[in-house]
């Protein structure tokens, strides 16, 4: 952003933990800040995310998996900066097969992992049950850990962003819908976001609005296609520690017919139970399903025969049409940055850092040039 006498008016769009990052670290520079959400903050896929921080899980291709490693390996300083506990639990992941065929599989993947530079590592049945004594192991044949995995609590880690906002002088307005934009000059830019309760005159305007964000960029004429990415998360009551060492435990499918689980436990100790991969489509948030996902997580950790499931409405993740982030500033645009991604949890830390650097320092992170709106056309 070109420098002038007054430190420039930036208004975030958005306040989960991709707007509240971006938010946190704008703040840190001389910055006139407003974050705006329709909601709360963090009351929108952030809320119903697994909060699995990881590089392990479907990161291809390289290019993308390296981009999660270097956030993951950021996690550690972003949290310690927030000076506050934001329920970071450092771990790793543990996965095990159940067949020859699926051993198999894991072994490969364990390989590609290791090449790229993670000590992940194969294990026996004998130190998974030492890493996890009260994990009850069905069918093993060969297990896996990822220890560089992790997972934090989303609504501590949004609460302390804003904190950090505020106390250097922004304002975080909940509970405001934009409904628009002032335009001016060619190419055109935003000199004023309008929202529900008026106007908010601005320099440069982020949206990491979430599924929200494609309609706001249609409102500024960008193409920002999105898939429908429904997904249901299950909560427990607060349990004693049921994973002693683990960050995640991801757990295999019963059968043919059913998709695995992965479990985590937060800080407060909240079971949190999810089906399938992350980017599974789901939509049923009964309580029948919900005590059928705990029923099979007890079947893997007995000590949670005790626990109520407590369903959570279905959320609905932001997902860029092709799987990838969308990240910069816009070319039609120029004063409008998107920021609008899957993995928010994981990639957290590095799309706040490098997001402040391209608003405020005027460069382009090398490492974001895969990423931008303009590769959708239009």
């Amino acid at each position: 952003m070109e420098s002038s006498s007054q430190s420039p008016r930036i208004v975030v769009v958005g306040a989960g933990i991709i707007g509240a990052s971006i938010a946190f670290h704008l703040s840190r520079r001389p910055v006139r800040l407003t974050v705006l959400d329709r909601a709360e903050p963090g009351s929108g896929a952030s809320s119903h995310s697994f909060a699995w921080i990881n590089a392990s899980a479907g990161k291809e291709p390289a290019s993308y998996h390296d981009l999660n490693r270097r956030s993951v390996d950021m996690w550690d300083r972003f949290a310690r900066s927030l000076a506050a506990d934001v329920g970071l639990r450092w771990g790793g992941e543990l996965r095990w097969a159940t067949t020859p065929a699926e051993a198999e599989e894991l072994r490969a993947a364990v390989a590609v992992l290791q090449r790229r530079g993670h000590h992940s590592r194969l294990l026996s049945e004998a130190e998974c049950q030492a890493l996890e004594p009260g994990l009850r192991l069905d069918r093993f044949v060969l297990g896996a850990l990822s220890p560089n995995d992790a997972q934090v609590d989303p609504a501590r880690a949004i609460r302390a962003c804003l904190g950090q906002v505020r106390a250097r002088g922004g304002t975080v307005e909940a509970h405001t819908e934009v409904k628009g934009f002032r335009l001016d000059g060619s190419p055109p830019r935003v000199t004023a976001v309008q929202t529900d309760k008026g106007e908010l005159p601005c320099d440069l305007v982020v949206l990491a609005a979430g599924v929200e964000a494609t309609r706001l960029a249609g409102l500024l004429g960008m193409h920002l296609p999105q898939q429908r990415s429904p997904g249901v998360v299950v909560r427990t009551d607060p349990q004693p520690p049921v994973l002693k060492r683990l960050a995640v435990l991801n757990a295999p499918a019963p059968d043919t017919e059913q998709p695995g689980i992965h479990i985590c436990q937060r800080s407060d100790g909240t079971v949190i139970i999810g089906e399938g991969s992350q980017e599974r489509l789901a939509s049923n948030d009964s309580q029948t399903h919900a005590d059928a996902l705990l029923a099979r997580a007890v079947g893997y950790l007995p000590a949670l025969a005790a626990a109520r499931a407590l369903p959570l409405p279905v959320g609905y993740r932001p997902m860029p049409l092709d799987g990838y982030p969308v990240l910069g500033l816009s070319k039609a645009v120029p004063n409008v940055y998107l920021a609008v991604t899957h993995s928010g949890v994981t990639l957290a830390p590095l799309v706040g850092e490098y997001t402040a650097i391209e608003i405020l320092d005027g460069v382009s992170v090398d490492l974001l040039a895969p990423y931008r709106v303009e590769r959708f056309g239009r």
